[in-house]
């Protein structure tokens, strides 16, 4: 797969069946390494084990979201995961699969795109404006040769 990044659907398995991760989920390919931004659906995870490896969140508001590593997305990926929603601390057992068939590239956020209508608009505007002062000064040219 082309270094990039993507979106592909994700589903979440076991646990108590509560919780899910936001599918689809974003999948960054570099150097032929995949690493997926994984976001529950609640702000209670601290901590995820994938291949006995500890990953932290990376975000502090809002839901928890990781970055975990994906080594084939044609196998369930089976994890830990612990929750604070409990009375103590619990890790729970889980499983991730993808849905390579939905894999495709993430489109671009264009934020340049409020910056191009404003610089069009202001192209219009002083268009207009000089027409328009072309145009007075065409008619008092014509005023003054007619007196």
């Amino acid at each position: 797969m082309n270094d990039g990044s993507y979106e592909i659907g994700v589903s979440l398995s076991g646990g108590t069946g509560r919780a899910s991760v936001a599918s689809p989920a974003e999948l960054t390919v570099s150097g032929g390494e995949m690493t997926a931004k994984i976001e529950w659906s609640s702000p209670y995870y601290d901590l995820m084990v994938v291949g006995g490896e500890r990953y932290l969140p990376v975000n502090t508001d809002g839901n928890s979201v990781f970055l975990i590593p994906v080594d084939d997305l044609s196998v369930p990926l089976g994890f830990e995961a612990e929750t604070l929603a409990m009375s103590d601390p619990h890790l729970i057992g889980y499983e991730l699969r993808f849905d390579a068939d939905s894999l495709r590239p993430l489109r671009p956020t264009n934020n340049a795109l409020p910056w191009i209508i404003g610089a069009a608009f202001a192209v219009l505007c002083a268009a207009a404006a000089a027409l328009t002062l072309l145009k007075l000064k065409r008619k008092r040219r014509g005023a003054k040769t007619a007196s």
